[in-house]
């Protein structure tokens, strides 16, 4: 379903971009390099519904759904939901954005787990995952070329604390970046380029039996040339030189870091229930 001119301008103001941004590269890395500092990938929303087994539609499922609850509370969301959410502005923004479907390789033999976006300029296509934050559009094959970058995104300015790369392997293309629970860093695999909106729905509905994002609190967001968030009861942050740094984030202090530090609203951030230990998956699928 198409978003509302309204809501979208209501995106565009929290994006604090200050034009609509058009459909070309340079549109492309301003609002995806916005996305990526104002846009948390988390699991407040998702934890908050499971938990309490609630049988509803799942938080976000909707791009509207998505988009009236992070500008309410500032929480974003999971990859199906995320993902979904940032294609569906772009759509609306006229970009050719489309849904990919992708596996984290965790481990091997997984199936695919993992919802991503990309958009087509003239038969080239760029990454811009909602989940990764890896705060550039990616050419399948490259990073930017220097010629093709906006103004103030020289080559230099990438940190390595988000640096994505990416490689084709065994025909399919390979995006290796760092999780903050994983800092040596993992493969993100491109299964299926131009997916439905209901295959999302279906791969976000199935994660509500198993996810590693249903026991424990989640989050990753940009800050200044930082990554910060946290993974299994730690405060994560890799700087701009791309050095991890973990310290214990107490329950006690999970309100203070989500609501100073994420941006998240206090009534949201209370809402939040403890950790439990995340169990093995009943099966080889794992979703996120």
């Amino acid at each position: 379903m198409d978003l509302p001119e309204n809501l979208v301008d209501r995106v565009l103001a929290k994006l604090q971009l200050t034009r609509r941004p058009e459909p070309t590269l340079a549109g492309l890395q301003a609002v995806y390099a916005a996305w990526c500092h104002r846009v948390p990938f988390d699991n407040i929303s998702k934890l908050i519904h499971v938990r309490r087994q609630d049988p509803g539609v799942l938080p976000g499922d909707d791009a509207g759904d998505f988009f009236d609850g992070w500008i309410r509370y500032g929480a974003g969301g999971t990859c199906w939901s995320g993902n979904g959410a940032l294609c569906a502005l772009l759509t609306a923004l006229g970009f050719d954005a489309r849904r990919a479907v992708a596996t984290m390789l965790v481990a091997a033999n997984l199936p695919p787990n993992h919802g991503s976006t990309t958009v087509l300029f003239d038969g080239r296509r760029y990454l811009v995952d909602a989940s990764i934050l890896h705060d550039e559009p990616l050419l399948l094959g490259e990073l930017l070329p220097p010629h093709e970058r906006p103004p103030g995104a020289a080559p230099d300015a990438v940190s390595a604390a988000w640096n994505a790369t990416c490689r084709m392997h065994d025909g399919r293309w390979h995006i290796r970046w760092r999780p903050l629970h994983k800092p040596e860093g993992i493969d993100c695999r491109i299964d299926q380029f131009d997916s439905e909106a209901a295959t999302f729905r279906q791969r976000h509905e199935h994660s509500r039996g198993w996810s590693p994002f249903n026991y424990e609190l989640h989050v990753r967001m940009n800050r200044g040339t930082s990554v910060i968030g946290t993974a299994f009861g730690q405060r994560i942050e890799i700087d701009e030189s791309g050095v991890a740094v973990q310290s214990p984030l107490p329950v006690r202090e999970r309100i203070r870091f989500l609501v100073e530090e994420i941006g998240i609203h206090e009534e949201l951030a209370a809402m939040v229930p403890p950790d439990v230990p995340t169990p093995r998956p009943p099966s080889p699928a794992q979703a996120a």
